[in-house]
């Protein structure tokens, strides 16, 4: 399993409680299974309508199952942001 960082950002961030953590994953549906595991609740409503990049690359409509995750990579959790 490859192991690195998700970043959580706005809405994501102040639900999670952190602003990062670890994943041990191989694809992202993995790590967001996870993520739902540690925080159920508000993160879990907040993923829902969130967009993800994997290092850097936006997933868009992707189903998750295929989105590998690299050893040492990045997760980002975006939510719907306000503004422009």
């Amino acid at each position: 399993m490859a192991q690195g960082t998700i970043r959580y950002w706005a809405a994501a961030k102040s639900a999670a409680g952190v602003a990062e953590e670890p994943y041990d994953a191989d694809t992202l549906a993995d790590a967001l299974a996870g993520v739902r595991t540690r925080h159920p609740g508000d993160l879990v409503r907040v993923l829902q309508r969130s967009s993800f990049l994997v290092d850097g690359n936006p997933v868009g409509t992707r189903d998750h199952e295929t989105v590998r995750l690299a050893e040492g990579g990045t997760v980002e959790v975006l939510p719907p942001f306000a503004g422009g």
